[in-house]
Order: structure tokens, then sequence, then C-alpha cells
């Protein structure tokens, strides 16, 4: 039996699966890091959003989506997308992105939502690192371009772990809500990538915000 999503996921996701998910999301970190979540109240309650985040650790995904106090479809890499997690993560809203492949039907299904007011999350450095945001990947700027939503740059530090190095008992883990801005304009490749470069350098200039913030704490 097909199932028919609101209008804020894809097809075949389950709303009550999804809030569900949303709501064991918002504790079952917490007996792992100490969790502090900055400006959440810059997350727009409704409206479509692309919201990008830097990307340094496999729980960065799974702590916005519990946190974020709205719905939220993140484009996941396939490879999560085996086992168990294979039948769960379509059902709780998440899309299947092949890395290093021209894959529209993903970003079809994200602009389908943001279309139905959704929020769709994008971790624009295409792959995990150290969390810095050197480089980006051109799908947000234009799935917000498409859709007309805004783009929320989110930044998360304290879940990586540097190579040969052993995780300390409950890091402290800061989740910071940068301002909201205006969905890039203009229609051509050089507008696009020039709009790529303006969501890097925010998610850069947050990383640094709140690299500052965490040392005089």
């Amino acid at each position: 039996m097909s199932v028919h999503a609101a209008p804020d996921l894809p097809e075949g996701a389950s709303p009550r699966l999804t809030d569900v998910a949303r709501w064991i999301g918002t504790w079952c970190f917490r007996p792992v890091f100490r969790v502090h979540v900055h400006h959440l109240e810059r997350v727009p309650a409704t409206g479509p959003v692309v919201l990008v985040a830097n990307h340094s650790s496999m729980v960065d995904g799974p702590l916005l989506y519990g946190l974020l106090g709205r719905r939220s479809v993140f484009l996941v890499k396939q490879e999560m997308f085996r086992g168990p997690l294979g039948a769960v993560l379509p059902r709780i809203g998440q899309l299947a992105v092949r890395r290093g492949e021209a894959d529209r039907k993903p970003l079809t299904a994200a602009l389908g939502v943001l279309r139905g007011g959704g929020l769709v999350g994008v971790f624009p450095e295409g792959t995990r690192g150290s969390g810095e945001v050197a480089a980006a990947q051109q799908g947000a700027a234009w799935l917000a371009r498409a859709s007309g939503a805004v783009v929320l740059p989110v930044v998360c530090r304290g879940t990586y772990r540097a190579p040969g190095t052993s995780r300390r008992w409950r890091p402290r883990v800061d989740l910071w809500v940068g301002e909201p801005m205006a969905a890039p304009a203009g229609k051509g490749r050089a507008e696009l990538a020039a709009a790529t470069e303006t969501i890097r350098a925010s998610l850069a200039a947050l990383v640094a915000e709140l690299d500052e913030v965490r040392s005089n704490t």
C-alpha cells in the first residue's frame, strides 16, 4: 500500500513515523553528549527552507533531525540505505543520494518537499571532514533558487574526533543556527556558482564564530 505523504515530506514517508523519530532524536544523544543549541528561534516555523550545515561526524544529521523543532528531510548518502536503515530512512522522509554521480531523482523529490512548504537539509561539503567548510557543492544553492526557499546556515562543533585521538566522556556539542538568507537570484551558471560561494562563506564564518564562543566558554 502506498503512503501519501504530508506536503512537507517525500512520497512514501510516514508523517507518524517521522514525528516519532524526531521525538526520539530530541533525547537519544543526551547520554553521550552535552548538547547546547543556540538561536533555535531563527529556524522558520513554516515555509520552505534549505538548511545547509557543515559535516564532520556521522551524528551531525541525526542531531539536527531531532533538535530543529520541525520536520526535516535530509539528503543522505546512498551507502546509509543498507540493512535495516534501508527500510527505515525512506519511511521517516530521508532521501538517498549517490555521491559523485548526476542524480536528479533525489533533487526532484527535495524540490517537491520545498514546494510543499517543507525543510530540506543539505551538507554542501558532500562528505565528512573537519567541518571548516573549505569547499561546497552546488545542490543547496540550486534547490533554494529553484524553489524560492530561504537558506538557513547551521553549524555543529564537538562531534569531530581527530584521527588517532580518543573521545572524551560526554563532550560538549554545540549547534549554532545562523540568520536565514534570501533565496539566490539569477538563472545562469555564474550566478549559481556565486550563490554557492556565498553559502560556503557564510557557513565558514559561522564555524569561526562558534569556535570563538566555544574557546571562551
